[in-house]
């Protein structure tokens, strides 16, 4: 097999794997897990997160290496472990290296968030996503990511699927886009890094809203009604932060609600079908397999919401459900209740 170059993915969860999946198709590929006993079962049985694995993956747990033989990388890794995880590659990285993430959290960097309460605030600039993460961290400049609706599940299925490469650099978008197009997975590109970002992160929030709607069969209207007014609040808290209202009517933005908010195989949507079916969020951590990155985000989004004075009621509830307890029922009547003004007001 003749090949340009290899791609890395530093990674091998469910998304991780997919992408390496995806990568394959049209380059060699080399699958980073920090876990040596990870990567000889990788190897032993082909497969990583119950996907079989192509025949172009090369397992490692050698970070020196996957630097050393590619200048085009995908971190995805969940944002409570990206700090680490750059600052392992950070040695090994050179300035002419491209970094293309593919998780969508956020990073505080002050420690304690857990301890946050709902009337904190946290100021932007005490919040990092993750390409400002990889930029502060490393020698690496020209940095993008993926978002959009790609769910692992159906990805690794084969089912058809697109998502955004969003950079300020055209040589990103361009890399992504080769790297990662094939009839079965369309790449779009946008200079807005920040817009998209946001939308990718933020959107995991609603997902959980999404999944509390359908554990308390509370139906479709309801759905509907807490998706649009949930949306309007994360575009105008991404507008106090400085994206661009376009990226969120795209596949980022609406593209991504409209998997995640109504899909089982979305893991923010099971957080909160479960927490309405009365387990606690402590419980539900405890026995994911993965990592459902709104749980945090919905408490970052409040600490902003409270710093920059944005009206955001159902991020409110949320966080105070998720994390004071407020009883689940109670939210909703809260929210029923609450006086909205108009309609479209984004825009």
């Amino acid at each position: 097999m003749s090949k340009k170059y290899s791609v890395g993915v530093v990674g091998a969860g469910s998304f991780g794997t997919a992408v390496a999946n995806l990568l394959a198709e049209n380059n060699h590929v080399y699958l980073y897990s920090r876990r040596a006993e990870n990567v000889d079962e990788i190897i032993r049985s082909k497969t990583s997160s119950n996907q079989k694995i192509h025949e172009n993956i090369t397992p490692t747990n050698d970070i020196g290496l996957l630097t050393r033989e590619c200048y085009l990388i995908f971190p995805i890794v969940s944002s409570d472990g990206f700090k680490d995880m750059i600052r392992t590659m950070a040695p090994f990285l050179r300035p002419d290296h491209i970094l293309i993430h593919g998780t969508k959290g956020l990073a505080v960097k002050k420690k304690g968030l857990d301890k946050l309460k709902q009337r904190a605030r946290i100021a932007g600039k005490n919040v990092l996503t993750m390409s400002e993460l990889i930029r502060s961290e490393s020698v690496v400049v020209r940095v993008g990511c993926m978002a959009g609706p790609n769910l692992a599940k159906e990805i690794s299925a084969g089912l058809p699927a697109a998502t955004v490469i969003a950079s300020r650099f055209d040589e990103v978008i361009h890399e992504g886009q080769m790297a990662l197009k094939s009839p079965r997975f369309q790449v779009y590109g946008s200079y807005d890094i920040v817009g998209v970002e946001l939308a990718g992160v933020l959107k995991n929030i609603l997902a959980i809203g999404s999944g509390i709607v359908s554990g308390l069969n509370l139906g479709e209207n309801a759905r509907a009604l807490l998706i649009t007014k949930g949306w309007a609040e994360i575009i105008k808290l991404s507008e106090a932060l400085g994206a661009d209202v376009k990226s969120f009517l795209g596949l980022a933005g609406i593209g991504d609600i409209i998997a995640t908010c109504s899909s089982p195989n979305s893991r923010n949507y099971s957080v909160g079908y479960r927490l309405a079916k009365g387990e606690t969020i402590t419980d539900i951590r405890n026995t994911m397999e993965e990592v459902a990155e709104g749980i945090n985000t919905i408490r970052i989004a409040n600490g902003l919401a409270n710093y920059y004075k944005v009206n955001c009621p159902i991020i409110k509830t949320l966080a105070q459900g998720i994390f004071e307890e407020l009883d689940v029922q109670a939210g909703i009547e809260y929210l029923m209740k609450y006086r909205m003004s108009m309609d479209v007001e984004f825009i």
